[in-house]
């Protein structure tokens, strides 16, 4: 099997494809390398189509290795700009819970107030009713006198 597909040869000196081989050594050569040598030729405009097609593949890569790279810039910006965007947010969070901290503290601190002077109404008001009903008392007195 092997036998039949290679041919040994035994030269010596000289060279071999480009290789120098002694007096002791022995090259072996297949088939398919002897074909390939007759058929160098066919193989190379084949290769220019082959190398045509591979050059576009490479471009076709290439373009959308750049497509990709952009489209990848703009994410990553678009990404930060949205990253800024919640920073910016949740810091105006912070300022607003902040705000209605202190606006329930002052409700706290004014609805304390709110009571106090709504005892002073109070005691106020039933101060005026005292004062009104002596006033009435007083004036009924003058009258009885002046009758």
């Amino acid at each position: 099997m092997f036998g039949a597909d290679r041919r040994y040869t035994r030269t010596r000196t000289g060279s071999f494809g480009g290789a120098v081989i002694s007096e002791s050594e022995a090259a072996v050569v297949t088939q398919s390398e002897e074909k390939q040598a007759h058929e160098e030729p066919v193989a190379l405009a084949v290769s220019v189509s082959d190398f045509s097609a591979l050059e576009e593949r490479i471009r076709r890569a290439v373009l959308l290795v750049k497509r990709e790279r952009e489209a990848r810039a703009l994410a990553d910006a678009r990404a930060a700009e949205l990253e800024t965007h919640a920073s910016q947010a949740g810091t105006r969070q912070l300022e607003i819970e902040a705000r209605a901290a202190q606006a329930e503290a002052q409700v706290h601190e004014q609805s304390a107030l709110v009571e106090q002077l709504k005892g002073e109404l109070n005691a106020l008001r039933a101060e005026r009713d005292q004062v009104r009903e002596r006033v009435e008392r007083l004036l009924k007195q003058l009258d009885a006198l002046e009758l």
